[in-house]
């Protein structure tokens, strides 16, 4: 009986084939970084006060500056022991009754009453238009703004679960594309969305694709590759999300019309359509569902453009799925194994996420330029992957996933202890902790990968990431509503969750070296695996009898 992964030796387990479709495939990550975060400009709420028409009128006739309005317009408020002028209240002046000049300093009207915006806001644009600004998103309609991001964040939760589902019924090519239409249609009416409740629906129609079409192309990659890249072609791909970070303040800096920007991180989804002709169903999957001479067909292609030669029989090619050809929620959870991973990885997307999110967003209020920020936030999850390209494969997956976790909680528990007058020392320690939760979230993808079979793989990791999707609606609430009763308590439930985290994933099988399982029996019995991996190992021993080699001393290698 000769499997995929058999067949993958002869025909390249890296070659040009698989090399050509992780460059098409890491396309899917850079505008992914755009829908996620960037709400950031698109939502970007600047300076603004209450508008009064009247007070509009006299600033055109007698050229007074934007702050002179202001001043003459807003009252001062006392926020937080600091005088400023107030967002949201306005004085309530009668211009036909006031005694005018076009000298602004001659007009007093800190004893005059006053009041709620009535006839909306004016705005310090800055340069930059975002729907905050043209639907009036602030004051007592700030809280709208967050609607729109838990909006996508249901999208995400939603199409997650319904895309995984559909990835492992229909194929991962398919749904792939699927994905990608809807993304395209969803992301144009986001575009163009003419008011708030529109661009709500459009919102969570995108997030329903976006996230689900990333998933589907990590699992189709790690699918196609030899059991050795997996971590490599996976890491990569996520990087990828990273330079679409570093991206985005670029784009979004000489694109200051939200809708424009829009256009822009949606046309990769419409290009990526263009992939029926160039990115093949996982050969692995048809496996899973019997279609085995489709499955031959791509195999051969594969060896062909790799300019390799096949001397298995493969027209018996098989996987040895045995349990089922299609998937469902239950059978992550029927087994105590299969539970237990459930249980732990979940737990550790939800940690990820939470922990995530909320040190980015304490470290992004830093009081200064909007870009440079978003680029320091992008910047410290490179030398992330970085680490974990140079652990896994030493150490393993378990260890270096428990010491990423372990080393954000630890950060959050000594940034809380740090005085405010130490403030670099504060954020040095943060963006440790920033580090450390960047591996831990990059490594649970992977992982996740790892640890379920191939006919329930995608329903796997898209239920147990439903998870990071909770997590990423909860985390605002967690930063802001916990700092109100201390400033530093946020920290301290941020870092017991990653403790917590750490020490779940200790109760992990190791994954390194060991082929992806292809049934449940292969979870529930973990030694089957090691006697593919040990039979493989023979077969090369007896190609190469006079030729040992870091093979014939560790099994787990292969």
């Amino acid at each position: 009986m000769t499997t995929f992964d058999d067949v993958l030796e002869e025909a390249g387990k890296f070659g040009h084939f698989q090399k050509r479709i992780f460059a098409l495939l890491c396309v899917s990550s850079l505008p992914f970084a755009g829908a996620y975060v960037g709400i950031v400009f698109q939502g970007f709420t600047p300076d603004h006060w209450c508008r009064d028409p009247e007070a509009a009128e006299w600033r055109h006739i007698c050229d007074w500056s934007l702050a002179d309005s202001r001043k003459l317009t807003a009252p001062l408020i006392n926020s937080s022991g600091v005088l400023q002028r107030s967002s949201c209240e306005q004085y309530a002046v009668d211009w036909n009754s006031t005694t005018f000049t076009c000298d602004p300093e001659e007009l007093d009207f800190s004893k005059t009453p006053t009041t709620a915006c009535k006839a909306g806001w004016e705005y310090d644009y800055e340069g930059r238009m975002s729907f905050v600004t043209e639907f009036d998103l602030v004051c007592s309609n700030g809280w709208l703004v967050d609607m729109c991001q838990a909006a996508l964040n249901v999208g995400f939760l939603i199409g997650s679960i319904t895309i995984g589902y559909l990835a492992d019924r229909l194929g991962r090519k398919m749904t792939f594309l699927i994905s990608n239409l809807l993304n395209a249609v969803a992301g144009i009416l986001v575009a163009v969305a003419p008011d708030y409740v529109s661009l709500l629906v459009f919102r969570t129609l995108y997030g329903f694709g976006v996230k689900g079409s990333w998933m589907v192309a990590y699992v189709l990659l790690t699918e196609i590759v030899g059991v050795e890249f997996r971590r490599t072609v996976g890491i990569l791909f996520q990087a990828v999300f990273s330079v679409g970070i570093l991206l985005l303040p670029l784009l979004a800096y000489f694109i200051t019309d939200w809708r424009w920007l829009q256009v822009v991180i949606t046309i990769p989804y419409i290009l990526m359509l263009s992939y029926y002709w160039f990115v093949p169903e996982s050969p692995r999957w048809l496996l899973s569902q019997n279609k085995t001479s489709r499955a031959v067909k791509i195999t051969k292609s594969i060896a062909k453009e790799n300019k390799n030669s096949l001397s298995k029989n493969i027209e018996s090619l098989t996987d040895d799925v045995g349990d089922s050809t299609t998937a469902s929620f239950m059978d992550l959870v029927r087994t105590p194994k299969m539970r237990k991973h459930t249980f732990i990885l979940s737990f550790n997307w939800f940690t990820s996420a939470v922990v995530y999110q909320g040190l980015i967003m304490r470290l992004g209020i830093l009081g200064g330029n909007i870009y440079v920020d978003f680029l320091i936030s992008g910047l410290v999850e490179f030398p992330a992957a970085f680490l974990i390209l140079l652990t896994i494969e030493r150490i393993g997956r378990r260890l270096p996933f428990a010491a990423a976790n372990v080393t954000a909680g630890a950060s959050c528990f000594i940034a809380a202890c740090i005085p405010d007058s130490l403030f670099w020392l504060k954020t040095a320690v943060a963006c440790v902790g920033r580090l450390g939760i960047t591996m831990s979230f990059e490594m649970v993808v992977f992982v996740n990968t790892e640890l379920y079979p191939t006919f329930v793989r995608n329903l796997g990791v898209s239920v147990c990431s439903t998870l990071c999707d909770i997590g990423g609606i909860i985390a605002p609430f967690l930063l802001y509503r916990l700092a109100v009763v201390w400033l530093e308590l946020p920290l301290i439930i941020f870092g017991s969750l990653a403790f917590i985290a750490g020490g779940l994933v200790l109760l992990l099988p190791e994954t390194r070296g060991v082929p992806l399982p292809d049934t449940i029996a292969d979870i529930e019995f973990p030694d089957r695996l090691k006697e593919k991996a040990a039979q493989k190992n023979e077969q090369l021993t007896d190609l190469l009898p006079d030729s040992p080699t870091t093979l014939d001393k560790d099994p787990a290698a292969v």
